[in-house]
């Protein structure tokens, strides 16, 4: 098996355990109160299964659905991140969903490049 499904699948396994998280977790909806999001975390919690199922189907149906899935969960983690610097979290806190961002960004593009043949 190559890397980049290494990389791949532990991205879905992180997101389907955030998405549980963001969905039934005490603490996680205290950080969306910190966050001045609460109203978007049920949100949060769907988008990130919704991406994580997205990529392990595309695995076995189509690139097409890893590039959207992994595409969406980068800019989920994006715009995470941007939270973070905004509310004045440390670099340290800030540094997961920078590196999910990444990641998935890197996702998107490998399948990219793979399914246009580029």
């Amino acid at each position: 098996m190559e890397f980049i499904y290494y990389l791949t699948l532990f991205s879905v396994f992180s997101f389907i355990f955030f998405g549980i998280a963001c969905l039934s977790s005490p603490k996680m909806k205290s950080e969306f109160i910190r966050y001045g999001l609460d109203k978007y975390r049920r949100l949060t919690g769907v988008l990130q299964l919704a991406g994580a199922t997205g990529i392990f189907l595309g695995i076995w149906f189509s690139n097409i659905l890893i590039i959207l899935a992994a595409s969406g969960l980068s800019i989920l983690m994006f715009m995470g991140f941007i939270v973070r610097i905004k509310i004045k979290d440390s670099i340290v806190m800030a540094l997961p969903s920078f590196s999910f961002a990444v990641l998935n960004l890197y996702i998107a593009l490998y399948f990219t490049l793979e399914h246009f043949g580029i």
